[in-house]
């Protein structure tokens, strides 16, 4: 059986175009003039048989990235390549951020398409035989790790919070492992033998958080064919960790809080009144203080919930971890793949280490698990590392530095890079485009409407 592919692009001419190339490859295609048709073609058909897709940004009604966003809910191990005639980093990076395997610059070229597209498959096919080999030989589960004075005083506040009863309010951009924390609060606490459940307030839609968090009967709403128990049933007796609370309507807030006052829920649709006993841990990115400012976050459900405090420090400002967190998950997922451990060179290491990581240990953990995967070298190598981390001391985090607008900061950093690339491959401009994956036309055009003055050796 042929892989399928499926193209979403309101430009028939590209559909077509891109469809003639892909069958010439043997592959299989279905085209969608929309991203609303895209999602007909995912339900009609069974969307887990697709292989990849190919997903154009701008499109009317609903564009690119707002697909992506629903993909990622239903197919979240669909390979998504993103493609747009007005690519900037800027765009990019959103793409990245939210789970686009790539991203293409239009005009297209098909063999950028091809080779692109391919490699997507390969490491899909890759991360599902590492999957498989996890179920088989499962791996103990991922811990807090770091010797900073930061993380020492967390694991200090952690341990002293989880005999108590006392809720935990956990705060920190995403990716810095406040799961792992609740995690290890309830683990710690006299709760332990009980069930520790959690909920991403963030990830259900408004209209099933309530059947969610309490569950329903059967009938009580459409598409309520079975009676549904709810998270704080699941977690009588032991922790709720809800996670991204900062994300909860106000309407939602104010049942949640009258179910932590009175210790008592009926389902959604029900009449019967549950007792529950929980301890209750949440997590949030946003800051919940200003929320409430905004309006947005109720202040007597703040103070309820906010009975322990928990700081997490983003890993940029925990630098001296960074290198104990590679050589963790460089065990961790060799152990998984049953490969030998791969070792770094302090090139790479260097680079890695001066990286900002705006996704915080998340986004080191996945860099990490995809160089064990698709790298065979036992030394990991400068040249192994992803572009977008290879860029050098890019000034990002020194804010002061930019300007408030975000196009002009956006630009100031796209010259950077690209001057920065033009001299680490010897101002060889076919060399750089080949290296950045852009097309040389499309370089040599930033090149001239940034004013970048290249060197000739």
């Amino acid at each position: 059986m042929t892989d399928k592919i499926l193209i979403v692009d309101d430009e028939t001419s590209i559909l077509a175009s891109i469809k003639d190339i892909l069958e010439d490859e043997k592959f299989t295609v279905k085209t969608a003039e929309s991203g609303e048709k895209a999602m007909q073609i995912l339900r009609k058909v069974d969307g887990s048989s697709m292989k990849a897709a190919l997903v154009d940004i701008w499109m009317p009604d609903m564009d690119g990235l707002q697909l992506l966003d629903w993909l990622q809910k239903n197919f979240p191990k669909l390979p998504v390549i993103m493609m747009s005639g007005h690519g900037n980093i800027e765009t990019a990076v959103r793409a990245t951020k939210k789970g686009a395997y790539d991203f293409i610059e239009k005009p297209l070229s098909l063999e950028k398409i091809l080779i692109t597209l391919k490699h997507a498959l390969k490491e899909s096919a890759l991360e599902k035989e590492n999957e498989e080999l996890k179920r088989k030989f499962p791996q103990q589960s991922l811990e807090i790790v770091g010797k900073s004075s930061e993380i020492k005083t967390i694991l200090e506040q952690v341990d002293m919070a989880a005999p108590s009863e006392g809720w935990v309010l956990i705060k920190g951009e995403s990716g810095t492992g406040k799961e792992l924390i609740a995690k290890r609060i309830h683990n710690n606490s006299l709760r332990k033998s009980k069930p520790f459940i959690e909920l991403n307030c963030a990830a259900i839609p408004e209209e099933l958080i309530e059947s969610e968090l309490f569950g329903h009967e059967k009938g009580s709403f459409t598409g309520a064919s079975n009676q549904k128990i709810g998270k704080f049933d699941q977690a009588n007796g032991g922790t709720l960790f809800l996670d991204e609370i900062g994300d909860m309507s106000l309407k939602t807030q104010a049942k949640i809080l009258r179910v932590l006052q009175e210790q008592r829920f009926e389902r959604v649709g029900g009449t019967q009144v549950f007792e529950v006993d929980v301890r209750i841990i949440t997590a949030s990115n946003k800051n919940l203080e200003e929320e409430i400012t905004k309006g947005n976050f109720r202040e007597d459900l703040f103070y309820r919930l906010n009975v322990i405090p928990i700081e997490v420090p983003p890993l940029r400002e925990r630098k001296g971890d960074i290198p104990i967190l590679i050589d963790y998950f460089l065990k961790f997922f060799s152990i998984g793949t049953l490969k030998k451990q791969k070792e770094i060179n302090k090139e790479a290491l260097d680079c890695m280490n001066n990286y900002h990581w705006p996704g915080n240990i998340r986004e080191l953990k996945n860099i990490v698990e995809r160089i064990v995967i698709m790298i065979r070298d036992e030394v990991i190598k400068l040249e192994h590392i992803p572009p977008v981390i290879r860029v050098p001391n890019t000034g990002i985090l020194q804010v002061d530095d930019y300007p408030l607008v975000l196009k002009e900061a956006s630009e100031r950093f796209e010259k950077q890079f690209i001057q920065t690339m033009l001299k680490k491959n010897s101002w060889n401009i076919s060399k750089t485009a080949e290296v950045i994956q852009v097309e040389r036309s499309n370089l040599h055009r930033k090149i001239k409407n940034l004013g970048i003055v290249v060197q000739r050796n």
